[in-house]
Parts: C-alpha cells; structure tokens; sequence
C-alpha cells in the first residue's frame, strides 16, 4: 500500500516587510526608523542596513522621485543567513551608477557607502516605469 511521505522543506522565507513612503526626506528617515524597528524586533543586527536602506531611500527620493508617485521599501530574511534590501522607485529611466565624487563634493557616495556595507548589491529594471535597488547582507558571521 503506498502511503504518501511528507519531505520537509526549509522555508525560502522567514521574515518579511513592505511599505510605500512619500518620497520625501521624512519618507526617507521613516524607512530608515522602519528598518531598524524590524530588524530589532527579528532580533537581528541593524547597523549596516539602517545605512543601507537610508542611502537607497535618500536615492529614491532625490533620483527617483516623480511627483504623487511613493516608493516601496521591502526587507526579507531568508532561511537564517540572508537580509534582503530593496527600494523601489517610479524612475526607471534613471539606473544609478556608482561614482567617485572630488573631494570637496556635498553629496555622491551613497551608492560607493551601499556597495562596502553589503556583500552584493544591483539594479532590476522595470516593470516600465519603475526599477528596484536591491542589497544583501550575510546575517552568519
């Protein structure tokens, strides 16, 4: 008689968050305050991914921003070694690109910060008018 075996699976996904923010420098602060209440509440450290999501987010609301439009900040934990960033914004036209500002520039090393905190880090294009700025983060030391 064959009787069906049941063949446990580790679950892909944990944890999960996601939110629409105005793009605005408070939207900008409250993804950053967001993160790190989650990540707090999970129990799992927050630094590097508070300065992470406020440089994607500052990204969203300065390159990313069209008028009436939010972006999305979404944070997953996978299995029980992965932190997965993203922020989503409505200017897909727009791909940044990682830059080395003079030394007296104000403003043009989010990205350059993004890419020595996270152990991977990329570009989605679309759908057609968004793309997704993504950032992992190893949570096994």
């Amino acid at each position: 008689m064959n009787q069906p075996t049941a063949i446990p699976q580790r679950p892909t996904t944990r944890r999960a968050f996601t939110v629409l923010l105005s793009p605005t420098r408070r939207g900008a602060r409250l993804a950053r305050l967001l993160t790190v209440a989650h990540l707090s509440l999970w129990a799992l450290p927050s630094e590097s991914a508070a300065h992470i999501v406020a440089e994607l987010a500052a990204n969203a609301t300065v390159h990313g921003r069209v008028q009436g439009r939010d972006f999305q900040l979404g944070l997953t934990v996978r299995g029980e070694a992965l932190l997965r960033i993203e922020v989503t914004d409505t200017r897909g036209d727009r791909l940044p690109v990682p830059s080395a500002p003079g030394g007296d520039a104000e403003g043009g090393r989010g990205l350059l910060i993004v890419e020595a905190l996270a152990d991977q880090w990329g570009v989605i294009p679309g759908p057609v008018p968004r793309k997704t700025v993504w950032a992992e983060l190893d949570l096994v030391p």
